[in-house]
C-alpha cells in the first residue's frame, strides 16, 4: 500500500526535480518551442502568503505538483499541474488541484484562474470535469488557438466555496 502525502515547497527543492524536469520535458515533446518566447515565470511567486507551490509524494518519492499565485486580490491562478506519466488515470491530477483550491481558498481567494495549452485535451476535460469555465468556446479545435489572434493559452475560471482563513502558514 502506497503512502501519499503533499508538502509545501519551492520550485528549487532538489528533492522534487524529477517532477519539475517532467513538466516542462512534457512542454517541450508537446510544444516545441511554441511557448519559448514568453518569459520565465519568477518561482518566487509561488511563495506564501500569495501563493503556493505543493508536490504530492508517493512514498517520499514525488510524483505531482501544482502551485499557485496571487492574480489580483480576489483570484489565485493556478500553474504547473502535472502528474508522472506513469502514474496517470488514478485520479493524482484531481487531488492536486483540490488541494490547490482548498488552500487558495482557505488564503482568502475567492476565485481561481488557469490557462492550459491548445494540446492538452487531458487538462481541459479535467477542468470541465471539475466545474472550471472555460473562457474560450470549447466547440472550435483547440489548434485555432495557437494561430492569432490568440496565444496557444486555453483560460478557465472557477468560483471557489470559502474557507476560514488560514492565519500561519502550514505544510
Amino acid at each position: 500500500m502506497s503512502e501519499d502525502i503533499f508538502i509545501q515547497t519551492v520550485p528549487e527543492d532538489p528533492l522534487i526535480a524529477p517532477v519539475i524536469e517532467g513538466l516542462f520535458g512534457e512542454y517541450r515533446d508537446r510544444y516545441g518551442d511554441f511557448f519559448s518566447s514568453q518569459p520565465p515565470e519568477d518561482d518566487s511567486v509561488f511563495s506564501a502568503p500569495d501563493g503556493a507551490f505543493i508536490v504530492l509524494l508517493r512514498n517520499g518519492e514525488p510524483v505531482a505538483m501544482g502551485a499557485y499565485k496571487r492574480y489580483d486580490e480576489q483570484t489565485a491562478e493556478l500553474k504547473r499541474i502535472w502528474t508522472h506519466r506513469a502514474l496517470r488515470r488514478q485520479g493524482l491530477a484531481q487531488k492536486i488541484l483540490q488541494e490547490l483550491e482548498h488552500r487558495a481558498a482557505a488564503y482568502g481567494y475567492r476565485r481561481v484562474f488557469l490557462t492550459t495549452g491548445f494540446r492538452q485535451p487531458e487538462a481541459v476535460g479535467l477542468y470541465l470535469s471539475h466545474g472550471y469555465q472555460p473562457q474560450f468556446d470549447t466547440r472550435l479545435d483547440p489548434e485555432v488557438y495557437s494561430r492569432p489572434p490568440y496565444d496557444g493559452r486555453l483560460p478557465f475560471t472557477k468560483t471557489l466555496k470559502a474557507q476560514v482563513p488560514v492565519t500561519s502558514s502550514a505544510t
